[in-house]
């Protein structure tokens, strides 16, 4: 049996030069989990990781809070989806100046779009080869024994969710919505395949309401 443990990256610089880069919030969202992690007797037999910096930033302050553990690795298969091309090729301008719910529909009908495949030579990447890539990085994850830590995006992990509870991708953007900086999902195989045990799971980040975040 394998236990993989799905992490969302910490609070990525929404607005800033580098998106990428996590803000101050998100080293904090990361350490906390890690010590959370410790205080649960969680000791990972590996950590996986996608290739981006929030990635990176993030795997680092997890280690941080364990106190150390195994070297990261990286699978490019947990990379986030380019939404920033998803939404530049949305026929419809955003307005200027959206309030975040605001941006949500925008970032929902752009999706919507991407998902809907009738426009894939668009993209650089549609939506079928991004959850099939997603799909493959789970099975290679979830060939080892023990506990793994995935450090990886809210799109990679909705696509997992969605997998496991519809067999297929169709409730990927209600999963997406939703997804907490940090937040644990928990993915269990065993003979009978891969289980979807928790989803979006933050309660160390519950005891101060100015730890959550969701971009």
């Amino acid at each position: 049996m394998s236990v993989l443990l799905l992490v969302r990256h910490g609070q990525a610089s929404f607005g800033a030069a580098d998106y990428d880069a996590l803000s101050d919030l998100g080293h904090e969202q990361a350490r906390i989990l890690g010590a959370a992690l410790k205080a649960r007797g969680v000791r990972p037999d590996r950590i996986v990781r996608g290739r981006m910096r929030r990635h990176d930033e993030t795997a680092a302050g997890i280690l941080d809070g364990l106190g150390g553990g195994p070297e990261p690795t990286i699978d490019e298969g947990w990379n986030e989806f380019d939404f920033l091309k998803v939404l530049a090729v949305h026929p419809i301008a955003p307005e200027p100046d959206l309030d975040h719910a605001g941006f949500q529909r925008f970032f929902e009908d752009a999706t919507g779009r991407w998902i809907s495949g009738g426009y894939d030579h668009e993209y650089d990447e549609s939506f079928g080869q991004f959850t099939g890539r997603v799909d493959e990085a789970l099975d290679r994850a979830a060939v080892a024994s023990g506990v793994t830590v995935v450090v990886t995006s809210g799109g990679p992990i909705g696509v997992v969710a969605s997998r496991l509870t519809a067999g297929d991708a169709s409730l990927w953007q209600r999963f997406n919505r939703v997804a907490v900086n940090s937040a644990v999902t928990k993915v269990i195989t065993g003979r009978s395949g891969a289980t979807l045990s928790t989803f979006n799971e933050h309660s160390h980040l519950e005891h101060d309401r100015a730890l959550l975040s969701y971009r």
